[in-house]
Protein backbone atom coordinates (compact mmCIF):
# COMPACT_ATOMS: atom_id res chain seq x y z
CA UNK A 1 0.00 0.00 0.00
CA UNK A 2 1.40 3.22 -0.56
CA UNK A 3 1.12 6.27 1.85
CA UNK A 4 3.09 7.69 4.44
CA UNK A 5 3.39 4.94 6.44
CA UNK A 6 4.79 2.97 3.56
CA UNK A 7 7.71 0.72 4.45
CA UNK A 8 6.22 -0.74 8.11
CA UNK A 9 5.67 -3.70 8.94
CA UNK A 10 2.76 -4.18 11.32
CA UNK A 11 1.35 -7.77 12.71
CA UNK A 12 -2.13 -7.51 13.81
CA UNK A 13 -3.69 -10.00 16.24
CA UNK A 14 -7.58 -10.93 14.68
CA UNK A 15 -9.86 -9.33 16.97
CA UNK A 16 -13.20 -7.26 17.01
CA UNK A 17 -13.61 -3.99 17.08
CA UNK A 18 -11.14 -1.03 18.26
CA UNK A 19 -7.96 -3.73 17.44
CA UNK A 20 -9.35 -4.05 13.63
CA UNK A 21 -10.17 0.16 13.25
CA UNK A 22 -6.15 0.40 14.60
CA UNK A 23 -5.33 -1.91 11.89
CA UNK A 24 -7.89 -0.44 9.47
CA UNK A 25 -5.79 2.88 9.91
CA UNK A 26 -2.31 1.72 9.82
CA UNK A 27 -2.76 0.26 6.65
CA UNK A 28 -4.77 3.06 4.85
CA UNK A 29 -1.84 5.37 5.44
CA UNK A 30 0.23 3.02 3.87
CA UNK A 31 1.92 0.13 6.10
CA UNK A 32 1.75 -3.18 5.56
CA UNK A 33 -0.54 -5.21 8.10
CA UNK A 34 -0.57 -8.52 8.08
CA UNK A 35 -3.46 -9.83 10.34
CA UNK A 36 -3.03 -13.06 12.11
CA UNK A 37 -6.49 -15.06 12.08
CA UNK A 38 -7.77 -18.10 14.05
CA UNK A 39 -7.83 -20.93 11.78
CA UNK A 40 -11.43 -21.82 10.60
CA UNK A 41 -12.47 -18.31 11.38
CA UNK A 42 -14.65 -16.27 8.96
CA UNK A 43 -13.63 -12.77 7.68
CA UNK A 44 -16.40 -10.67 6.69
CA UNK A 45 -16.15 -9.24 3.36
CA UNK A 46 -18.63 -6.16 4.17
CA UNK A 47 -16.54 -5.64 6.86
CA UNK A 48 -14.37 -2.01 6.82
CA UNK A 49 -12.53 -2.65 9.73
CA UNK A 50 -10.25 -5.58 7.87
CA UNK A 51 -9.80 -3.78 4.67
CA UNK A 52 -6.20 -4.11 2.92
CA UNK A 53 -4.44 -6.24 4.56
CA UNK A 54 -3.33 -9.72 4.09
CA UNK A 55 -4.41 -12.71 6.30
CA UNK A 56 -2.50 -15.85 7.99
CA UNK A 57 -4.17 -18.03 10.31
CA UNK A 58 -2.24 -19.87 12.57
CA UNK A 59 -3.24 -21.58 15.39
CA UNK A 60 -1.23 -19.69 18.33
CA UNK A 61 -1.39 -22.71 20.78
CA UNK A 62 0.75 -25.11 19.04
CA UNK A 63 4.41 -24.95 19.07
CA UNK A 64 5.18 -24.78 15.45
CA UNK A 65 2.21 -21.76 15.17
CA UNK A 66 4.10 -19.69 18.10
CA UNK A 67 7.34 -20.24 16.54
CA UNK A 68 5.77 -18.94 13.15
CA UNK A 69 4.84 -15.95 15.06
CA UNK A 70 7.88 -15.34 16.49
CA UNK A 71 9.39 -15.39 12.64
CA UNK A 72 7.04 -12.85 11.93
CA UNK A 73 7.76 -10.56 14.21
CA UNK A 74 11.60 -10.61 13.29
CA UNK A 75 10.22 -9.02 9.95
CA UNK A 76 8.28 -6.43 11.67
CA UNK A 77 8.28 -2.90 13.07
CA UNK A 78 4.91 -3.25 15.08
CA UNK A 79 2.68 -5.86 16.87
CA UNK A 80 -1.21 -4.36 17.85
CA UNK A 81 -3.05 -7.33 19.87
CA UNK A 82 -6.22 -6.64 21.96
CA UNK A 83 -6.39 -9.56 24.68
CA UNK A 84 -7.30 -9.90 27.97
CA UNK A 85 -3.96 -8.72 30.39
CA UNK A 86 -2.34 -12.30 30.61
CA UNK A 87 -3.07 -14.10 27.37
CA UNK A 88 -0.58 -12.99 24.90
CA UNK A 89 2.15 -14.38 28.11
CA UNK A 90 0.77 -17.39 28.47
CA UNK A 91 0.97 -18.26 24.80
CA UNK A 92 4.47 -17.38 25.14
CA UNK A 93 4.32 -13.82 22.79
CA UNK A 94 4.46 -11.19 25.61
CA UNK A 95 6.31 -8.28 25.09
CA UNK A 96 9.15 -9.91 27.02
CA UNK A 97 9.39 -12.92 24.88
CA UNK A 98 8.99 -10.72 21.78
CA UNK A 99 11.23 -7.88 22.31
CA UNK A 100 13.65 -9.94 23.07
CA UNK A 101 14.13 -11.26 19.93
CA UNK A 102 12.72 -7.86 18.21
CA UNK A 103 14.89 -5.18 20.38
CA UNK A 104 12.71 -2.48 17.94
CA UNK A 105 9.58 -3.86 17.95
CA UNK A 106 6.74 -1.37 19.14
CA UNK A 107 4.52 -3.47 20.81
CA UNK A 108 0.89 -2.31 20.90
CA UNK A 109 -1.76 -3.53 23.62
CA UNK A 110 -5.60 -2.46 23.46
CA UNK A 111 -7.93 -3.15 26.39
CA UNK A 112 -10.78 -1.70 27.80
CA UNK A 113 -9.94 -1.63 31.34
CA UNK A 114 -5.50 -1.41 30.94
CA UNK A 115 -3.23 -3.75 31.87
CA UNK A 116 -3.13 -2.50 35.94
CA UNK A 117 -6.06 -1.63 38.10
CA UNK A 118 -8.63 -3.36 39.68
CA UNK A 119 -10.88 -4.11 36.90
CA UNK A 120 -8.18 -5.17 34.41
CA UNK A 121 -8.69 -9.16 34.12
CA UNK A 122 -12.21 -8.51 33.56
CA UNK A 123 -14.70 -8.35 30.59
CA UNK A 124 -16.19 -4.71 29.59
CA UNK A 125 -17.45 -3.21 26.48
CA UNK A 126 -17.45 0.20 25.52
CA UNK A 127 -20.72 1.77 27.17
CA UNK A 128 -18.66 0.24 30.86
CA UNK A 129 -15.41 1.91 30.10
CA UNK A 130 -17.32 5.63 29.57
CA UNK A 131 -19.41 5.17 32.30
CA UNK A 132 -16.34 5.27 34.62
CA UNK A 133 -14.30 8.05 33.48
CA UNK A 134 -17.52 10.61 33.24
CA UNK A 135 -17.65 10.43 29.67
CA UNK A 136 -21.10 8.18 29.39
CA UNK A 137 -22.43 10.96 32.28
CA UNK A 138 -22.42 14.11 29.86
CA UNK A 139 -24.02 12.49 26.92
CA UNK A 140 -27.89 12.59 27.29
CA UNK A 141 -31.07 14.82 27.52
CA UNK A 142 -32.18 15.96 30.99
CA UNK A 143 -34.10 14.13 32.87
CA UNK A 144 -33.25 10.75 31.12
CA UNK A 145 -30.55 8.02 31.51
CA UNK A 146 -27.54 8.78 29.52
CA UNK A 147 -27.59 7.68 26.07
CA UNK A 148 -23.83 5.76 24.93
CA UNK A 149 -23.24 7.67 21.25
CA UNK A 150 -22.79 3.53 19.90
CA UNK A 151 -19.59 2.74 20.78
CA UNK A 152 -17.56 5.58 18.94
CA UNK A 153 -16.12 7.14 22.41
CA UNK A 154 -14.64 3.94 23.77
CA UNK A 155 -13.82 1.68 21.43
CA UNK A 156 -12.91 3.96 18.48
CA UNK A 157 -11.89 7.21 19.61
CA UNK A 158 -10.53 6.79 22.92
CA UNK A 159 -9.11 3.18 21.82
CA UNK A 160 -8.43 2.56 18.33
CA UNK A 161 -7.32 6.10 17.16
CA UNK A 162 -5.09 6.54 20.30
CA UNK A 163 -3.35 3.48 19.82
CA UNK A 164 -2.74 4.07 16.41
CA UNK A 165 -1.43 7.78 17.48
CA UNK A 166 0.69 5.56 20.20
CA UNK A 167 1.90 2.99 17.93
CA UNK A 168 3.16 6.24 15.17
CA UNK A 169 4.51 7.66 18.08
CA UNK A 170 7.18 5.03 19.18
CA UNK A 171 7.65 4.13 15.58
CA UNK A 172 8.84 7.64 15.31
CA UNK A 173 10.82 7.37 17.89
CA UNK A 174 12.34 4.31 17.23
CA UNK A 175 13.65 5.89 13.70
CA UNK A 176 15.17 8.50 15.89
CA UNK A 177 17.32 6.16 17.57
CA UNK A 178 15.17 4.87 20.75
CA UNK A 179 14.39 1.06 21.86
CA UNK A 180 11.07 -0.64 21.08
CA UNK A 181 8.93 -0.59 23.98
CA UNK A 182 5.36 -1.43 24.83
CA UNK A 183 2.34 1.02 24.52
CA UNK A 184 -0.49 -0.05 27.43
CA UNK A 185 -3.46 1.59 25.73
CA UNK A 186 -6.87 1.50 27.58
CA UNK A 187 -10.46 2.66 26.50
CA UNK A 188 -10.63 3.83 30.00
CA UNK A 189 -7.63 6.52 29.62
CA UNK A 190 -8.48 7.70 26.12
CA UNK A 191 -12.13 8.22 26.71
CA UNK A 192 -11.54 10.05 30.08
CA UNK A 193 -8.52 12.43 27.73
CA UNK A 194 -11.68 12.91 25.35
CA UNK A 195 -13.46 14.60 27.81
CA UNK A 196 -10.54 17.06 28.54
CA UNK A 197 -12.76 20.04 27.14
CA UNK A 198 -15.79 19.11 29.48
CA UNK A 199 -13.44 18.58 32.52
CA UNK A 200 -11.80 21.86 31.57
CA UNK A 201 -15.28 23.63 31.64
CA UNK A 202 -16.50 22.11 34.71
CA UNK A 203 -13.43 23.55 37.00
CA UNK A 204 -13.72 26.89 35.54
CA UNK A 205 -17.68 27.16 36.69
CA UNK A 206 -18.90 27.20 32.71
CA UNK A 207 -20.30 23.14 33.13
CA UNK A 208 -22.72 22.35 35.28
CA UNK A 209 -22.31 18.41 36.46
CA UNK A 210 -25.79 17.34 35.48
CA UNK A 211 -26.86 16.32 31.93
CA UNK A 212 -28.34 17.97 29.17
CA UNK A 213 -28.35 21.56 30.92
CA UNK A 214 -25.14 22.85 29.18
CA UNK A 215 -23.88 24.54 26.62
CA UNK A 216 -23.24 21.21 23.97
CA UNK A 217 -25.36 18.87 25.93
CA UNK A 218 -28.57 19.76 24.06
CA UNK A 219 -29.40 21.72 27.53
CA UNK A 220 -29.07 25.16 25.26
CA UNK A 221 -31.53 25.77 22.32
CA UNK A 222 -29.49 26.77 19.79
CA UNK A 223 -27.03 23.59 20.22
CA UNK A 224 -29.77 21.09 19.71
CA UNK A 225 -31.50 18.72 16.86
CA UNK A 226 -35.14 19.44 16.30
CA UNK A 227 -37.81 17.50 14.34
CA UNK A 228 -38.99 18.92 10.75
CA UNK A 229 -42.66 18.43 9.48
CA UNK A 230 -41.94 15.45 7.81
CA UNK A 231 -40.37 13.51 10.63
CA UNK A 232 -36.34 14.04 9.66
CA UNK A 233 -34.28 16.26 11.74
CA UNK A 234 -31.73 19.02 11.62
CA UNK A 235 -28.26 19.74 13.32
CA UNK A 236 -28.29 23.19 15.04
CA UNK A 237 -25.07 25.10 16.62
CA UNK A 238 -24.65 28.68 15.95
CA UNK A 239 -22.70 29.45 19.36
CA UNK A 240 -21.07 32.23 18.41
CA UNK A 241 -23.17 36.19 18.44
CA UNK A 242 -22.37 36.59 14.54
CA UNK A 243 -23.57 33.10 13.89
CA UNK A 244 -26.01 33.29 15.99
CA UNK A 245 -27.46 36.31 14.38
CA UNK A 246 -26.92 34.89 10.93
CA UNK A 247 -29.49 32.05 11.52
CA UNK A 248 -31.97 34.30 12.80
CA UNK A 249 -31.59 36.65 9.96
CA UNK A 250 -32.35 33.82 7.76
CA UNK A 251 -35.56 32.40 9.59
CA UNK A 252 -37.02 35.64 10.19
CA UNK A 253 -36.39 35.05 14.18
CA UNK A 254 -37.26 38.68 15.37
CA UNK A 255 -38.58 37.61 18.94
CA UNK A 256 -37.02 39.87 21.30
CA UNK A 257 -36.79 36.81 23.76
CA UNK A 258 -34.36 35.13 21.38
CA UNK A 259 -31.88 38.41 22.16
CA UNK A 260 -31.11 36.60 25.60
CA UNK A 261 -29.14 34.46 23.71
CA UNK A 262 -26.85 33.27 27.14
CA UNK A 263 -30.17 33.17 29.51
CA UNK A 264 -30.11 29.57 30.92
CA UNK A 265 -33.54 30.69 32.65
CA UNK A 266 -35.01 31.16 28.87
CA UNK A 267 -33.60 28.23 27.28
CA UNK A 268 -36.51 25.84 28.01
CA UNK A 269 -38.95 28.94 26.67
CA UNK A 270 -36.99 29.17 23.57
CA UNK A 271 -36.55 25.41 22.63
CA UNK A 272 -39.82 25.32 22.48
CA UNK A 273 -40.43 27.94 20.19
CA UNK A 274 -37.58 26.82 17.87
CA UNK A 275 -39.22 22.90 17.95
CA UNK A 276 -42.17 24.51 17.23
CA UNK A 277 -40.78 26.77 14.18
CA UNK A 278 -39.02 23.84 12.70
CA UNK A 279 -42.03 21.69 12.68
CA UNK A 280 -43.54 24.08 10.08
CA UNK A 281 -41.33 22.98 7.23
CA UNK A 282 -39.62 19.76 5.71
CA UNK A 283 -36.31 19.04 6.09
CA UNK A 284 -35.37 19.34 2.50
CA UNK A 285 -36.77 23.16 2.77
CA UNK A 286 -35.21 23.98 5.79
CA UNK A 287 -31.99 23.18 4.38
CA UNK A 288 -33.13 25.50 1.19
CA UNK A 289 -33.00 28.54 3.27
CA UNK A 290 -30.12 27.12 5.90
CA UNK A 291 -27.40 25.18 4.04
CA UNK A 292 -24.51 27.05 2.64
CA UNK A 293 -24.38 29.82 5.20
CA UNK A 294 -23.11 30.69 8.76
CA UNK A 295 -26.16 29.84 10.79
CA UNK A 296 -24.33 26.53 11.93
CA UNK A 297 -26.92 23.82 10.16
CA UNK A 298 -26.70 20.94 8.90
CA UNK A 299 -29.59 18.21 8.11
CA UNK A 300 -29.56 14.80 10.14
CA UNK A 301 -28.52 12.55 7.20
CA UNK A 302 -29.31 8.51 8.18
CA UNK A 303 -26.40 6.10 7.09
CA UNK A 304 -28.35 5.63 3.34
CA UNK A 305 -28.26 8.87 2.73
CA UNK A 306 -24.71 10.68 3.50
CA UNK A 307 -22.70 8.75 1.13
CA UNK A 308 -24.84 10.68 -1.22
CA UNK A 309 -24.73 14.48 0.16
CA UNK A 310 -23.49 16.30 -2.30
CA UNK A 311 -20.55 18.18 0.43
CA UNK A 312 -19.20 14.45 0.90
CA UNK A 313 -19.30 13.09 -2.63
CA UNK A 314 -17.34 16.17 -3.62
CA UNK A 315 -14.69 15.04 -0.86
CA UNK A 316 -14.80 11.70 -1.44
CA UNK A 317 -15.52 10.84 2.14
CA UNK A 318 -17.17 7.87 1.33
CA UNK A 319 -15.57 5.28 -0.80
CA UNK A 320 -16.50 1.62 -2.67
CA UNK A 321 -14.78 -0.92 -1.80
CA UNK A 322 -15.99 -4.47 -4.09
CA UNK A 323 -19.82 -3.66 -3.79
CA UNK A 324 -19.93 -2.00 -0.34
CA UNK A 325 -19.78 1.80 0.21
CA UNK A 326 -17.75 2.34 3.12
CA UNK A 327 -16.32 5.61 5.36
CA UNK A 328 -13.19 6.62 2.92
CA UNK A 329 -9.32 6.90 4.86
CA UNK A 330 -8.88 10.23 6.72
CA UNK A 331 -7.10 12.33 7.58
CA UNK A 332 -5.64 13.55 3.54
CA UNK A 333 -1.93 14.46 2.54
CA UNK A 334 -1.17 17.26 0.01
CA UNK A 335 1.24 15.39 -1.30
CA UNK A 336 1.22 11.80 -0.78
CA UNK A 337 -1.10 9.74 -2.37
CA UNK A 338 -2.14 6.57 -0.34
CA UNK A 339 -3.60 3.55 -2.46
CA UNK A 340 -7.59 3.33 -2.45
CA UNK A 341 -8.79 0.31 0.26
CA UNK A 342 -8.81 -3.15 -1.23
CA UNK A 343 -11.30 -5.74 -0.03
CA UNK A 344 -10.41 -7.87 3.27
CA UNK A 345 -8.78 -10.84 2.44
CA UNK A 346 -10.54 -14.14 3.74
CA UNK A 347 -9.05 -15.73 6.70
CA UNK A 348 -5.50 -17.35 5.71
CA UNK A 349 -5.94 -16.58 1.71
CA UNK A 350 -1.92 -15.59 2.21
CA UNK A 351 -1.07 -18.12 4.59
CA UNK A 352 1.18 -20.27 1.96
CA UNK A 353 2.44 -16.97 0.55
CA UNK A 354 3.99 -15.23 3.70
CA UNK A 355 5.38 -18.83 4.61
CA UNK A 356 7.27 -18.59 1.49
CA UNK A 357 8.06 -15.43 2.27
CA UNK A 358 9.74 -16.01 5.55
CA UNK A 359 11.51 -19.27 3.70
CA UNK A 360 9.36 -21.80 5.28
CA UNK A 361 7.44 -22.42 2.49
CA UNK A 362 8.81 -26.33 2.42
CA UNK A 363 6.45 -26.61 5.63
CA UNK A 364 3.38 -25.86 4.37
CA UNK A 365 2.01 -28.89 4.03
CA UNK A 366 3.49 -30.47 7.27
CA UNK A 367 2.15 -27.17 9.19
CA UNK A 368 -0.72 -27.36 7.48
CA UNK A 369 -1.45 -31.44 8.85
CA UNK A 370 -0.23 -30.19 11.88
CA UNK A 371 -2.79 -27.65 12.77
CA UNK A 372 -0.60 -25.09 13.32
CA UNK A 373 -1.62 -23.12 10.15
CA UNK A 374 -4.87 -22.75 7.89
Amino acid sequence: MAGPLKGLRIIEFAGIGPGPFCGMMLADHGAEVIRIDRVGSFTAPTDPLLRSRRSIAINTRSPEGAALVKDLVKTADGLIEGFRPGVMERLGLGPDELIAINKKLVYGRMTGWGQTGPYAPYAGHDINYIALTGSLHTTGRSGEPPAPACNYVGDFGGGAMMLAFGMVSALLAVKNGAAGQVIDCAMTDGSALLASMIYGFKDSGMWLDERGVNLLDTGAPFYDTYETSDGKYVALGPIEPQFYAAFREKVGLDDPAFDEQLNKDRWPELKEKLAALFKTKTRDAWCEILEHTDACFAPVLSLNEAPQHPHNVARETFTKVGNFVQPAPAPRYSETVADAPRAPSATGADTEAILAELGHGDLYKEYKEKGAIG
